[in-house]
């Protein structure tokens, strides 16, 4: 694919991360592309003493990009700061490319007077308590001073617009994927199963904003008219005492496999026969394209950008949020409509092979890199 900038851009990703999930992956596939490109890029990531979650580092050393952890000790940690700033000035990279509150605040803090291109990547807000919403607050306040702030979603834009960034400093680019890596995987649940007419999965982290309760609530609903399907829920998170709970009380814990966080999504994906994303809330989840990359037909419920790309009864069903009836009765045809389920697989593969590729993101990311550098040297 052309590459819209002919000078090579120095970028450094930061992150502090929870686990290797949506936002991590999309670095990773986003470094890749950009090395591919002409444009290499580093990554560097937060080793917190609370929660030390650096799997993002593994995964990309895997792949041959340069890594930098950063210990920090608190939610604001000063010597952290310091040594952030240190290793920028050290590699001086084109673009400080920031994912996450934590990443924006502490690439602000580390940028200040420097005259760094500042990039922040917002895939979604989690104010799911006290000490969150007010990061969320004072993250607000520092995108104000980026040059840019991708949203990935119209959502996550909007967010942006009413917080105070000014239009012109708002650009949307979608989330991308490799999509060959999902195309002809082998199925990797096998040993997690029983033998079964149908295996509908979720893939996630275990947490509230997934909304996993409802998917568990209408794989009960599911599993009265149609006892033979199994049920597997795909990652590990804060959540999953209580949800291996509700499976018990509502007496499907034989159909209902918890099968933790797998290395091989792509096997992952080929072993299903649905993907349902139950969501509350989101940006646009990769869970998503890579099943549609894998030929997949998805449930998915209509939050954040997902409507953009599960298309009702083009690429996929959408169904309202927090309503287990309703993820029952999708569920419920897709398995009773073989042609149906093809007819969606299909549409949901060219979808994502046509605008959500990682050469279609990456390039994106580059035209926007163009135009804030552009912007500097006109300023």
């Amino acid at each position: 694919m052309e590459v819209s900038s002919k000078e090579e851009m120095k970028v450094f990703h930061l992150i502090s991360s929870a686990g290797f999930y949506g936002a991590e992956r999309v670095i990773v596939t986003l470094s890749q592309t950009l090395k591919g490109m002409g444009h290499p890029a580093t990554i560097g990531v937060f080793h917190n003493d609370r929660s030390p979650h650096t799997e993002i580092a593994i995964e990309a050393r895997a792949k041959n990009i340069p890594v930098q952890l950063f210990p920090c000790k608190g939610r604001l940690d000063w010597n952290t700061v310091r040594l952030l700033r240190d290793s920028l000035k050290e590699y001086r990279p084109d673009i400080v490319h920031a994912h996450g509150f934590k990443a924006d605040i502490y690439g602000y803090l580390a940028t200040r007077r420097s005259g760094a291109i500042l990039v922040s990547t917002c895939h979604t807000w989690y104010d799911n308590d006290l000490a969150v919403y007010w990061y969320g607050v004072l993250d607000r306040f520092v995108l104000r001073r980026f040059d840019m702030s991708v949203a990935v979603s119209n959502e996550v834009a909007q967010l942006l617009r009413s917080s105070g960034v000014g239009e012109s400093r708002i650009q949307i680019v979608g989330t991308g994927i490799n999509v060959l890596q999902f195309a002809c995987a082998r199925p990797a649940l096998l040993q997690h199963l029983v033998a079964s007419t149908a295996v509908v999965g979720l893939v996630g982290r275990l947490a509230p904003e997934k909304g996993i309760k409802y998917f568990l609530d209408a794989a009960a609903i599911v599993l009265r008219s149609v006892p033979e399907v199994v049920f597997v829920v795909v990652g590990d998170g804060p959540e999953r005492r209580n949800l291996e709970e509700a499976v018990r009380s509502l007496g499907i814990e034989n159909k209902v496999h918890f099968a933790g966080k797998l290395d091989d999504m792509a096997g992952v994906y080929a072993s299903l026969d649905i993907l349902v994303s139950s969501s509350l809330k989101e940006g646009l989840p990769m869970t998503i394209l890579e099943a549609l990359a894998a030929g997949r037909p998805v449930v998915a419920t209509a939050v954040g950008a997902v409507p953009e790309v599960v298309l009702h009864e083009r690429t996929g069903l959408l169904t309202p949020p927090a309503d287990a009836g309703a993820l029952a009765v999708a569920i419920l045809r897709l398995l009773g409509d073989c042609q149906l389920r093809e007819k969606l697989a299909v549409q949901g593969r060219r979808l994502v092979e046509e605008q959500f590729s990682a050469e279609a993101m990456a390039t994106q990311y580059v035209k926007v890199y163009d135009e804030v550098v552009a912007a500097r040297r006109v300023n």
